[in-house]
């Protein structure tokens, strides 16, 4: 799924997702689990201020962002 992400480009110019943007809705990012770099993508790891987890893939030369993995919080979905 094609998603807009909201990023910090920090000291090293390396850009960290800050928001994620899914249409009508907006989700905070609230911790980069994890990262890691494939010849042309980089992936994110991410916890949301809504307790879900998120893989996010950056495709370094398009711009492009999707988002792979997507993993609701067993608190959220045990009052669903």
């Amino acid at each position: 799924m094609k998603i807009n992400v909201e990023c910090y480009a920090g000291y090293q110019g390396e850009e960290t997702p800050q928001r994620l943007r899914f249409d009508d809705r907006t989700v905070s990012v609230t911790d980069v689990v994890d990262r890691w770099l494939a010849p042309d993508h980089r992936y994110f790891k991410v916890k949301g201020e809504d307790g879900a987890t998120y893989i996010l893939r950056h495709d370094v030369g398009s711009g492009d962002w999707r988002l792979v993995m997507f993993e609701r919080s067993r608190a959220l979905s045990e009052r669903s």
